[in-house]
C-alpha cells in the first residue's frame, strides 16, 4: 500500500531516479528542482533533442545518466523492496523527513526503508553515534555506553553499520531495547560488511534501514563518504566517539556542523592516534561531552539537563548497565562459573560470559580457570557520582 503524499508516476520516476544518480549529485539535483522527476527522466530516456538538452553537463557524462536511466527497472525494485516489508518513501509523502531539505540540491531524491517505525517521527529525537572502524576496546565500549544511555531516555542512534564505532552504536541501542537506524552505502537489500548480516537483520526488525541507492546496490568508497551528509541531516546532533585526522567519520562532523546541527565529540588519551581527530574537533569549537546525559543536554529540550557532577568519574562509573549487574554479582572472595554469574545477574549464560570477558579485559575481574572474581581491589557498587568516591 502506497503512502498518501507523492503520486504513483512521481513514485517511480523517484525510483528510477536513484538509479540513475549518484547520491550528493547537486547538478542532477538542480535538474529535480527546475525540472521536477517524471520530466527529467523522461528527458533522460527520450532520444536527445536540442530543447531537451540538461544544462552543465558534458557529453560524456550525460551519455552515463542516458544509460543508467535506459536500464532503470523502477517496477521491479518497488517489488523488491515490499517483499522485504520496506517502502520507497519520497519528498512530499508524510514519512519524508523534513530536517533532509537542509541538503539542497544535494537531497535524497528518495530514500529506501526498511521496518516498522516512522521515519519521520524517528529523526525529530535522533542523534548520531559515528567513529572510527578499526577502533579501541574504549572507544567502542564508550560507544555501546552512549548509545543504550540514549536509547534509554528515548532518543533514537543513527549510525552506518559499519565495524567498530558504528556496530558498537546499533549494538547498544538494541541491547537496551531502544531505537536506531542504519544509513547504509548501499541497498538496502545488501550486507556490506557481510559480517554485518545478524546485526542488520536486528536493526531491521528492532529500528530502520534506510538508504539511497536501489535494492542490489553495491557500496564504493565514494558512496560512503556522501552517505554520512544523510546521516548528519537526520540528527539533531553528531557525536564522534573515535577518528584519526583522515577519518571518514568526520565527513559527518563536518556536515552536520554545516548543516547548523550540534557536533559533539568524546575525549581520548592523548596519545591514542585513533583520538587526534577527535580533539581536532575540540580545537575547532564541537562540544565535548562524555555520557548520554551531555549529550541530551546539548540537543535535547529546555529543562533536559545532564546531573551535577560530584567528584572524579571513575573508570567502572563508565561500565554498560549489563556489565555493571554482572559486577554487582560477583563475590570478593570464592569465584562462580559463568552458569551461576547468569543466574544471579538475570541473564543468559552467553550474554554473562562476554561481560565476563569485557570485565575482565578492563581489569575488574579475575579468572580462575572457569570461574570467576573480583580482582584484587576492585569493590561492588558505583560511588563516583554520588560523590563518595
Amino acid at each position: 500500500m502506497t503512502a498518501a503524499g507523492a503520486g504513483e508516476e512521481e513514485r517511480r520516476a523517484r525510483a528510477a531516479l536513484t538509479r540513475v544518480v549518484e547520491p550528493g549529485d547537486e547538478r542532477a539535483g538542480g535538474w529535480l528542482r527546475r525540472y521536477g522527476p517524471v520530466e527529467l527522466l523522461t528527458r533522460l530516456t527520450v532520444p536527445a533533442r536540442t530543447e531537451d538538452a540538461l544544462p552543465g553537463a558534458g557529453q560524456m557524462r550525460m551519455q552515463g545518466y542516458r544509460t543508467r536511466a535506459g536500464a532503470a527497472r523502477p517496477e521491479r525494485d518497488l517489488e523488491r523492496v515490499a517483499e522485504l516489508g520496506g517502502r520507497f518513501v519520497c519528498p512530499g509523502d508524510p514519512e519524508w523527513p523534513g530536517q533532509l531539505d537542509d541538503l539542497g540540491d544535494a537531497r535524497p531524491v528518495g530514500l529506501w526503508v526498511r521496518g516498522r517505525a516512522d521515519l519521520r517521527i524517528w529523526a525529530l529525537r535522533s542523534v548520531a553515534v559515528v567513529g572510527a572502524r578499526a577502533c579501541t576496546p574504549y572507544g567502542a565500549h564508550v560507544s555501546g555506553r552512549l548509545a543504550s544511555g540514549l536509547a534509554e531516555r528515548g532518543w533514537v542512534v543513527v549510525s552506518g553499520a559499519a565495524y567498530g564505532i558504528d556496530a558498537a552504536a546499533h549494538r547498544g541501542a538494541l541491547s537496551a531495547g531502544g531505537a536506531t537506524v542504519a544509513v547504509l552505502a548501499c541497498g538496502v537489500d545488501t550486507v556490506y560488511p557481510r559480517g554485518h548480516a545478524e546485526l542488520v537483520r536486528r536493526v531491521a526488525e528492532q529500528g530502520l534501514v534506510v538508504a539511497e541507492l536501489p535494492p542490489g546496490s553495491h557500496p564504493t568508497r565514494s558512496r560512503f563518504v556522501l552517505r554520512n551528509r544523510v546521516i548528519a541531516a537526520l540528527s539533531r546532533g553528531a557525536v564522534v566517539v573515535e577518528a584519526e585526522y583522515r577519518s571518514g567519520s568526520l565527513s559527518t562532523a563536518r556536515a552536520a556542523d554545516r548543516l547548523g546541527r550540534f557536533t559533539m565529540g568524546v575525549p581520548g588519551p592523548v596519545t591514542s592516534g585513533l583520538s587526534s581527530g577527535v580533539h581536532e574537533l575540540l580545537r575547532n569549537g564541537a562540544v565535548l561531552v562524555t555520557d548520554a546525559d551531555e549529550v541530551v543536554e546539548l540537543v535535547g529540550d529546555i529543562g533536559e539537563l545532564a546531573p551535577e557532577r560530584r567528584g572524579p568519574v571513575l573508570p567502572r562509573d563508565l561500565l554498560a548497565p549489563g556489565c555493571a549487574r554482572v559486577l554487582e554479582v560477583l563475590p570478593a572472595r570464592g569465584a562462580l562459573d559463568g552458569r551461576e554469574v547468569a543466574a544471579r545477574a538475570g541473564s543468559t549464560p552467553d550474554e554473562a560470559l562476554a561481560r565476563l570477558y569485557e570485565l575482565h579485559s578492563l581489569g575488574f575481574v579475575e579468572r580462575r580457570g572457569d570461574r570467576w572474581q573480583l580482582a584484587t581491589g576492585a569493590t561492588t557498587g558505583s560511588n563516583a557520582r554520588r560523590g563518595d568516591a
